[in-house]
This record gives C-alpha cells, sequence and structure tokens, in this order.
C-alpha cells in the first residue's frame, strides 16, 4: 500500500486495524476513490478473523472535511445512473462501517464536516479534540445529507439533527459531546493517548462477547421486544454463560491474570 492511497490500512500484532482516511491535501474530503476504498477495506478487514478493532484517524489538518467539491462538482455532469451508482457506494461505505462486526474508534482532530459527521457518528466510539470543529455543510452547497441522515437520527436524534443539517452551522468539540455525538473530548496532544487507552479496554474484553453484544446492540435499537426478540435474547445470554470465553474470564477474574485473549501494546 503506497502512502499516495486514498486510504491507508495496517493491522498490528494484537489485531488492532488502523486506518487512516488519506488525502491531506484537500483535508481527507471523500471523492469516488476514497468510497471505493473505505467500502474494499472494512469489507477485508470483516473477512479477518484476528482483527478485534479499527481505529479511524485523518491525516493531517483535519479528520474529514466532507465530500470533495471539485469531485461533486463533476457528477453533476455524470448521468442519472453514475450518480445514482455513487449515492449507492457512499451510503455502503457508511453501512459497513456501522455494521462492521468488531468495535470501531474515531479518532477527530481538526474539521469533522458533512460526510466526516457520517464516518464519525458510524464508529461505535468517538473521541474529540478540544479543538475539532462539526458541520454539516452539505445545504449551505444546494444538497443533502441524504446518504447519513437515518443513521444521525439515531445516534443524535431527529430533534439535535434538524438544527444543524438544516442550517449547516458549525459546532465545536463540547456542542457535539452534548448531543450524543462524540463520548469523550481530550486535548488534541492527547487524542492518540487517548484513544490508545480506549483500545486497550476493547482489547481486555472477550472477542466474541464484544462481537455478540454490539449485534444485539444493532438488533435491539432496530426491532420491537417481540417474542422472537425475546426468545433470541434469553437464548444468547444462557449459551454465552456455557462458552469457552465465559469459562476463561472467569478464571482468569478469580486467578488474577489477564485473560488469554489480550495482548498489551
Amino acid at each position: 500500500m503506497a502512502d499516495t492511497d486514498p486510504l491507508l490500512c495496517a493491522i498490528d500484532e494484537r489485531g488492532v486495524a488502523a486506518v487512516t482516511l488519506n488525502r491531506p491535501a484537500v483535508n481527507n474530503a471523500y471523492d469516488g476513490a476514497l468510497v471505493d476504498a473505505l467500502i474494499a477495506s472494512f469489507g477485508r478487514l470483516a473477512d479477518e478473523p484476528g482483527v478485534r478493532c479499527a481505529v479511524l484517524r485523518g491525516a493531517g489538518r483535519y479528520f474529514q472535511a466532507g465530500a470533495d467539491l471539485t469531485f461533486m462538482a463533476g457528477l453533476r455532469q455524470a448521468s442519472d445512473q453514475d450518480n445514482h451508482d455513487f449515492s449507492r457506494r457512499t451510503l455502503a461505505a457508511v453501512r459497513g462501517l456501522q455494521l462492521f462486526p468488531r468495535p470501531t474508534v474515531a479518532l477527530i482532530q481538526g474539521g469533522c464536516f458533512g460526510g466526516g459527521v457520517g464516518f464519525a457518528a458510524a464508529c461505535d466510539i468517538a473521541i474529540a479534540a478540544e479543538d475539532a470543529t462539526f458541520a454539516l455543510t452539505e445545504v449551505r452547497w444546494g444538497i443533502n445529507p441524504a446518504t447519513i441522515i437515518p443513521l444521525l437520527v439515531e445516534r443524535v436524534g431527529a430533534r439535535q439533527l434538524g438544527r444543524y443539517a438544516l442550517s449547516g452551522e458549525r459546532f465545536d468539540a463540547i456542542e457535539a459531546q452534548r448531543i450524543g455525538l462524540v463520548h469523550e473530548i481530550c486535548p488534541a496532544a492527547e487524542l492518540e493517548a487517548t484513544g490508545a487507552r480506549i483500545v486497550d479496554a476493547l482489547l481486555r474484553a472477550a472477542p466474541e462477547a464484544v462481537t455478540a453484544t454490539k449485534r444485539l446492540i444493532a438488533v435491539a435499537a432496530d426491532s420491537p421486544f417481540t417474542p422472537e426478540l425475546h426468545d433470541r435474547i434469553v437464548a444468547e445470554s444462557a449459551n454465552g454463560r456455557r462458552g469457552p470465553e465465559a469459562v476463561e474470564g472467569l478464571a482468569s477474574f478469580a486467578e488474577k491474570r489477564p485473560p488469554r485473549w489480550y495482548r498489551s501494546s
């Protein structure tokens, strides 16, 4: 993988995937190549059995500046089919990140605009530097954030989304935390260390238990509490207690040692 690729991805010996949006010259604004790279990379990572979690970063000053407006201007001249295809791929990139089976962490510095807000919201955990600035800028350019609206309604609610998606105004990290877009704020110089602390906590958790928990959160968020969901919850709870991870987890606690699935940096 070349340093000039729009997306960089590396997996360390612990199974932590570092995924970097890599168009710093345009503040990591997304175009077709970056969207396709996101789809391909998270598709590959989902099939890698040793991957424990993924950390999403932006190279350079910004996390992600939304759509590349030069690329978008070119799409205006493209066919209806090409425009629909790009929207489908953009939605697939966001959904692929949201539905990735292992935990995801976004580390947000500088600007996080438009689609970048969607990428941050798609991650399970979002950490922002104190200097991070957010905005859903699409309406300022005469377009709309259709591909990330359902996700943002789920994450921050329709009321909060209505203000920022309709006005396009900027808001800071404190407001992003208040509305539920990010979980934690830290000094910019401590962003990597804060991310490392979160990753270490994820690595201490049992891999299959984490995957099952993430899956159940998604099901519970999307589904009414039907008899079928009741039975599924009961079965997963009962089966989990009898699995090998439960045996090892309880043994490690009793013996005051790290579980076998944990590898420190």
